[in-house]
C-alpha cells in the first residue's frame, strides 16, 4: 500500500513524513523544500503478530507494511505547471490513497504561503489543482469517444458519463463526492482521476490542541468539509510525532500518556488508511515464522492464498482457519487446543477471509 502526502508548502508535511518514517526527509521553512518525493516503508503495528510469534516460539516475524511517499508542496496553478506542478501531480497519480495535511496551528515563525492561516483555502487550492488536472484528462478523453461513439452504443454510454463527470468538476467538488451507481464507479476508478483518489484530511494542530478533539475552530472546519467527501480526518501534531520517533520503544507510551493521548499519529493514520481502502490483515503462524498480510475486506480464501504464492491459489484445496479472537479467549492461544475443541474450520473456495483469521493453507500443484 503506497500513500501520498500532499499539503501546501510550510504546513508540516515533511515534518510529519520524516517522523513517521524516520527517513530524514529535508524540513524547512521554505516552499518546494522536497522536490523529488521522498519514500519510506513503515510497519503496520499489531500486537497480534509479536503474541502469536511468542506463542509459537517463530525463529521469524513479519509485519505487514506500509510506504509513505512524501510529494512536494502544491501550489496555486500546480496544474498549468506552477511550482513544478505537473511533475508532482505525477507523483500523486502513482499511490493509492492521499493523505492530504492541512494546517491547523497558528505559529507566526512558521510562514504560511498564503500569509494566514485558513484551512478551507488551503484544501480548496490542492483540491482545484487534482480537479483541473483531472478536466484536462476528461477532455482529452471526450474528444476521443466522440468520434467512436456515433458506431458504437457502449461509447456512446460511456461519453454520457465523461460529460457527466466533467460537468460535475466544474462545479469545483472532487470526483471522489459524486453519488455514483456500482457500475458508474468501477469505470470512473479506471480513469486514474486524482479528485477520485481515496483520501485522508491530516490536520495538523499544535501541541495544545493534540488532545482536544472539537475545541479547534480550523480542525472542526476540516471535519465538517471532509463529511461532504465522505472523507477520513485524522488530528496529529507533527511536532509531537518527531518527539515520539527519537524515544526508545518504552518510552512512547509514558510520553503519550503524561500527554493525554490515547495512540500516536501514525497508528491512526495507519488505521484511517487501512478503513479508507478497506483492508483487513490475515495471519500465518508457525515455529518458522508469523507473519500478517494485508488484503482487501470481501476477498475469498483462494485469492487471500495467492497472496503468499500464486500456486497456493492455484492449487487450493481448504484453509484450516481460527480467528484470532476465540484463539485467545478459548484456547489460550494453542491451535492444539483449538482442534481438540473443534474450533479450528475447514473453509472452501467461497470463504471469506476475516480480520485476524490464522490461516494454514492446504494445496496441491
Amino acid at each position: 500500500m503506497k500513500l501520498g502526502i500532499v499539503g501546501l508548502p510550510n504546513v508540516g508535511k515533511s515534518t510529519l513524513f520524516n517522523a513517521i518514517t524516520k527517513a530524514g526527509a529535508e524540513a524547512a521553512n521554505y516552499p518546494f523544500c522536497t522536490i523529488e518525493p521522498n519514500v519510506g516503508v513503515v510497519t503496520v503495528p499489531d500486537e497480534r503478530v509479536k503474541t502469536l510469534t511468542e506463542l509459537n516460539k517463530s525463529k521469524k516475524t513479519i509485519y505487514t507494511t506500509v510506504e509513505f511517499c512524501d510529494i512536494a508542496g502544491l501550489v496555486k496553478g500546480a496544474s498549468k505547471g506552477e511550482g513544478l506542478g505537473n511533475k508532482f501531480l505525477g507523483h500523486i497519480r502513482e499511490v493509492a490513497a492521499i493523505v492530504h495535511v492541512v494546517r491547523c496551528f497558528e505559529n507566526e515563525n512558521i510562514v504560511h504561503v498564503s500569509g494566514k492561516i485558513n484551512p478551507l483555502d488551503d484544501i480548496e487550492i490542492i483540491n482545484t489543482e487534482l480537479i483541473l488536472s483531472d478536466m484536462e484528462l476528461l477532455e482529452r478523453r471526450i474528444a476521443k469517444s466522440s468520434k467512436q461513439a456515433k458506431n458504437d452504443k457502449s461509447v456512446a454510454k460511456e461519453l454520457e458519463l465523461l460529460k457527466r463527470i466533467h460537468e460535475f468538476l466544474g462545479t469545483g467538488k472532487s470526483a471522489r463526492a459524486m453519488d455514483l451507481d456500482e457500475d458508474s464507479s468501477a469505470f470512473v476508478e479506471s480513469l486514474d482521476l486524482l479528485s477520485y483518489k481515496p483520501i485522508i484530511y491530516v490536520a495538523n494542530v499544535s501541541e495544545r490542541d493534540a488532545s482536544c478533539y472539537g475545541n479547534n475552530e480550523y480542525v472542526n472546519q476540516v471535519i465538517n468539509f471532509a463529511a461532504g467527501e465522505g472523507a477520513k480526518v485524522c488530528i496529529v501534531c507533527a511536532e509531537i510525532e518527531q518527539e515520539i520517533s527519537e524515544l526508545a520503544e518504552d518510552e512512547k507510551a509514558l510520553f503519550l500518556e503524561d500527554l493525554g493521548i490515547e495512540e500516536s499519529g501514525l497508528d491512526k493514520l495507519i488505521k484511517a488508511s487501512y478503513s479508507l481502502l478497506n483492508l483487513i490483515s490475515f495471519l500465518t503462524t508457525g515455529a518458522d515464522e508469523t507473519r500478517a498480510w494485508t488484503i482487501t475486506e470481501g476477498m475469498k480464501a483462494p485469492q487471500a492464498a495467492g497472496k503468499i504464492h500464486t500456486d497456493f491459489e492455484k492449487g487450493f484445496i481448504r484453509a484450516e482457519t481460527i480467528n484470532y479472537g476465540t484463539l485467545m479467549s478459548q484456547c489460550d492461544g494453542s491451535i492444539t487446543k483449538a482442534k481438540e475443541k473443534g474450533l479450528l474450520r475447514s473453509e472452501g473456495k467461497e470463504y471469506i477471509v476475516k480480520d485476524g483469521d490464522i490461516i494454514t493453507f492446504l494445496f496441491n500443484v
